[in-house]
Formats: C-alpha cells, sequence, structure tokens
C-alpha cells in the first residue's frame, strides 16, 4: 500500500519523549477522566504537559501517574501506526485538536491497547525504547495542572 500524503510536519521530536507524552496523555485520561494535553512541550531534556483538572494532584497520585507510566513503557508494548478516514477515526480518538486543515487521511499512533492517537510525529517502534520516566515538578494554578517531566535512559548523564 502507497503512504498517503498528510499535512506536513513542522518539527523534529525526540522519538522517546514523543511516545512517553502518548502514554502519559492516556494515563491522566484512565486516572483523571481528563482530556489529553492541550498544551504540550515536548523536549529531549524536558517536557511540559498542561492539564484540565478540578484540584491538583496529591503526592500520592502523582507517584502513581510515572509509576502507571514506567510500567507501560517497561512493558515492551509495540507501538503500531495505521491509516484511516477521518469518520472513522473520529470513533476511535479525539479529534478536537486537529488543525482546520487536516487531511481526510489520519495517521493513528497506537500504543497497544494503552492509547491511540492522530499523530503524525515520529515514536519509537516498542515502549521498551523509551527508558525510565521521571516527574520533575508540577503546579496548580486555576484549574490547570503543569507536569514536568522527562526520559532518561543509561546513556543520559543529566
Amino acid at each position: 500500500m502507497e503512504e498517503p500524503i498528510l499535512n506536513a510536519h513542522n518539527k523534529s521530536e525526540y522519538e522517546p519523549a514523543h511516545s512517553a507524552e502518548h502514554i502519559l496523555n492516556a494515563t491522566m485520561v484512565k486516572m483523571f477522566g481528563c482530556p489529553r494535553s492541550r498544551n504540550a512541550h515536548v523536549e529531549r531534556k524536558k517536557s511540559k504537559c498542561d492539564y484540565f483538572l478540578s484540584e491538583c494532584p496529591s503526592d500520592a497520585q502523582v507517584a502513581e501517574i510515572e509509576a502507571r507510566v514506567n510500567e507501560v513503557i517497561a512493558a515492551g508494548i509495540d507501538v503500531s501506526i495505521d491509516f484511516m478516514p477521518k469518520a472513522e477515526a473520529a470513533s476511535i480518538v479525539d479529534l478536537s485538536k486537529l488543525p482546520a486543515d487536516a487531511s481526510d487521511t489520519l495517521r493513528i499512533v497506537r500504543i497497544g491497547d494503552y492509547d491511540a492517537c492522530a499523530c503524525i510525529g515520529a515514536h519509537v517502534a516498542n515502549t521498551s525504547e523509551i527508558g525510565h520516566f521521571s516527574i520533575i515538578s508540577h503546579d496548580f494554578n486555576e484549574g490547570v495542572w503543569r507536569l514536568r517531566w522527562k526520559v532518561t535512559d543509561s546513556s543520559d548523564k543529566y
């Protein structure tokens, strides 16, 4: 099958962090019933995501988020890509963040049965390639919980 032509992508992600962001988003949705992050900045050294929550997560919940993300990473789950029409994708993923000019064919990135998301970014082939997920800090202000995090592997020195 010929790969569909999608909207151009304007940046190059650090694949382990971008894949970890998908796992983090799915974890937040599962734990808190909130939408996926509406504002994310994903980089190699550190990243941040903002979530709309009614209250700040407790220290125990923050530790559980970190533990759940690391469990998915350690499970060695394959990351796959499917192409499908928007109408079909709408039944399995949230399309509210799609740009108005998004192509009719969408690229759906799946992390096993844990997460599915419309995404044109770069990802690892298996969660075991991500490394360790760590929450660096977090704060809560006017219904927005900002989480700063990073992924590291054995070669990282920071």
